[in-house]
């Protein structure tokens, strides 16, 4: 049953544009919402907790990535719920409510950004800003039947956006129409308006792709023959993905789990690069956090507090071995790209990667290299 006329979406309503009477500006006419993690001059971001938000003052100054959208003409409608601290995957908030799915009324919206999905789910605005630490826009875009663009590492600013872990947040934004995601992408990687480029290369995770339940003829076969109509057969190129990292990425072995290397249900490389990516994430969110959370003694809903007291307790051991895999993940998917690297590097110097059919998966990867595409 829909809870309000806002689906539960709006942690603070306000309306704040800068520039209403530039007409050419690229964002002029559309609505935008902010998860509550980001910094809004005059207002206290909430990191999706009222402990948080008792004990610190309103924001000094307003985070890049909101002021690029404000200064390109679109409006900031408010600010949207999320899981507390960013860290759970459901979109359930004791506190403020769980945002209403707008596509599925009886299922959770998924999160951590979840009040940023429903508010473009629900047409409430045209599009939305939220953070992507382990498939954060990914996920609640999946669950709204909307669209998610999660960019590389590094490629948008998080200066003003409250950390998780250093080592994956990023910056992504939600829309209903794909050329909106394409406008507000341009905007907030400082892209220049021009032609699509074609994708020289385009690599399928075959053994990804094995691991969903969905028959293959309704994803990989439909994806394949997406690409060939659109770029042509050449630019396709099957691999398995787990035994390249695996041979390719020897640090992986400290995370390896022996006894489910014969698994037909799991990929053990990537299995084990998902460990690794939990526990370099408890690290960080550690030393950001474990101060105020051991002073303050908040109160988190379940599964929340569980979460995060064992973050608490984590210890650096094999902190350096993760590292080190990053460094050698690099390099492993940079090879698999062969000569395409350096040609992209050199037409696109704000380079996106994506995975397909890997990313929900194995969000580590996320942030390194594998399937290069012109942006959109």
């Amino acid at each position: 049953m829909i809870k309000s006329l806002d689906y539960g979406a709006f942690m603070e309503k306000f309306s704040l544009q800068l520039s209403p009477s530039q007409h050419q500006l690229p964002l002029r006419g559309l609505t935008f919402a902010v998860k509550d993690i980001f910094d809004i001059e005059g207002y206290v971001t909430g990191f999706g907790n009222p402990d948080w938000a008792r004990t610190h003052s309103a924001a000094t100054s307003t985070a890049p990535a909101v002021m690029d959208l404000l200064t390109a003409g679109a409006t900031c409608l408010g600010k949207t719920v999320m899981d507390e601290m960013a860290y759970c995957m459901y979109g359930v908030n004791k506190h403020y409510g769980t945002p209403t799915n707008p596509c599925v009324p009886d299922r959770v919206p998924g999160g951590s950004s979840s009040g940023s999905a429903v508010a473009v789910a629900a047409k409430l605005v045209d599009f939305s800003l939220g953070t992507d630490t382990g498939a954060s826009v990914r996920v609640p875009a999946s669950y709204c039947g909307i669209l998610g663009f999660r960019p590389s590492l590094g490629a948008v600013s998080t200066v003003g956006v409250l950390p998780m872990s250093q080592s994956y947040d990023t910056v992504g934004w939600f829309a209903r129409d794909p050329m909106i995601l394409n406008r507000v992408g341009r905007v907030l990687l400082h892209l220049p308006d021009v032609d699509p480029i074609k994708p020289s290369q385009i690599i399928i995770a075959e053994d990804c792709f094995r691991l969903s339940t969905i028959p293959s003829d309704r994803t990989a076969q439909v994806l394949v023959k997406s690409i060939e109509k659109l770029f042509g057969a050449q630019c396709v190129k099957h691999v398995i993905l787990g035994d390249h990292v695996k041979d390719k990425v020897p640090s992986l072995q400290h995370f390896m789990d022996k006894g489910n290397e014969d698994q037909e249900d799991d990929i053990p490389s990537l299995a084990a690069l998902s460990s690794a990516m939990r526990l370099l994430q408890r690290y960080e969110f550690k030393n950001y956090h474990a101060k105020w959370v051991t002073k303050v003694n908040p109160d988190f809903g379940p599964g929340i507090s569980e979460r995060i007291w064992d973050a608490i307790k984590a210890t650096g051991e094999n902190i350096d071995f993760c590292h080190s895999v990053r460094t050698e993940l690099r390099a492993a998917l940079t090879a698999l790209l062969g000569g395409n690297h350096q040609k992209c590097k050199q037409i696109q110097p704000h380079r996106i990667y994506s995975f397909l059919g890997l990313s929900a998966y194995c969000p580590l990867l996320d942030h390194l290299v594998s399937v290069r595409l012109a942006y959109l």
